[in-house]
């Protein structure tokens, strides 16, 4: 299994897991439904997915939007087991080890937490423009 900090610099050079972003929807879901609540579904749709010795349909099990975990997957290499054993390093054709599973839920969250906000933007609580004196 490949550390995390050696995946996310690899996956910034592809083009192709680059171009994945929060739809709006998903964005929404996201803020409203919080970080925490999220990795907890993207534990159980991995348990349920991803995490079998011979996952269901897969290559095509992860939908590319619907939810933020959907978009997350794609966006780490995290939607299929062939996708897991070229950038991770995590093995096809046996069943995840709670380590592995482990690894790509925190390989989700990472991904999520960034998604929070824009670029150089500042939390909300941090912006003087937030509310006006008046």
């Amino acid at each position: 299994m490949r550390d995390l900090d050696a995946v996310f610099a690899a996956l910034a050079k592809s083009a192709f897991q680059r171009r994945f972003a929060l739809g709006v929807r998903e964005g929404k879901y996201l803020r409203e439904k919080g970080v925490e609540t999220v990795v907890a579904q993207a534990r159980e749709l991995i348990g349920k997915r991803l995490a079998p010795q011979a996952p269901l349909n897969d290559g095509k099990q992860t939908p590319f939007r619907g939810h933020p975990v959907f978009i997350a997957q794609h966006a780490t290499a995290t939607c299929c087991r062939s996708c897991l054993a070229k950038w991770h390093g995590i093995a096809v054709g046996k069943a995840l080890d709670d380590a592995e599973r482990q690894h790509v839920v925190d390989a989700i969250e990472r991904w999520l937490r960034a998604q929070l906000l824009p670029a150089g933007a500042k939390p909300a609580d941090e912006n003087p423009q937030r509310e006006l004196p008046f």
